[in-house]
């Protein structure tokens, strides 16, 4: 597995050998929002833009989004998290909420590295 990379709002990507990313949220992000309640997924096969919303993360406190933090093709959706969104706050960095087939893997030189997004988290 590659190193994490993380998006400004609080995304995690990170890349298998195969070149799928798997995207999640942040354990700060989990942190924010609290005891999540209920996860919209998008659909298997559905094309997504960097920086558009591809899911709704409903918690006890708000409400939010999960944005593409990259350019791809969803191709797995974890379904776990239809009946259990609670599995993201057990182990939020651990828990992926879609796998996506990378349209350029340059992009994720856009992302921060673990010291840059402490550092962002920080401020």
């Amino acid at each position: 597995m590659s190193q994490i990379k993380y998006s400004e709002e609080h995304e995690w990507v990170q890349v298998d050998d195969d070149g799928i990313a798997s995207i999640g949220i942040t354990d700060f992000a989990q942190a924010q929002l609290g005891d999540l309640v209920y996860i919209e997924l998008p659909e298997e096969g559905q094309d997504i833009q960097k920086g558009e919303s591809i899911s709704v993360i409903e918690s006890v406190k708000a409400a939010s989004e999960l944005y593409a933090p990259v350019n791809g093709t969803i191709v797995e959706v974890n379904h776990a998290l239809d009946d259990e969104p609670e599995l993201v706050n057990q182990n939020a960095m651990s828990t992926w909420f879609i796998k996506v087939k990378l349209t350029d893997i340059a992009e994720l030189d856009d992302l921060m590295d673990e010291t840059a997004y402490q550092a962002c988290i920080a401020e």
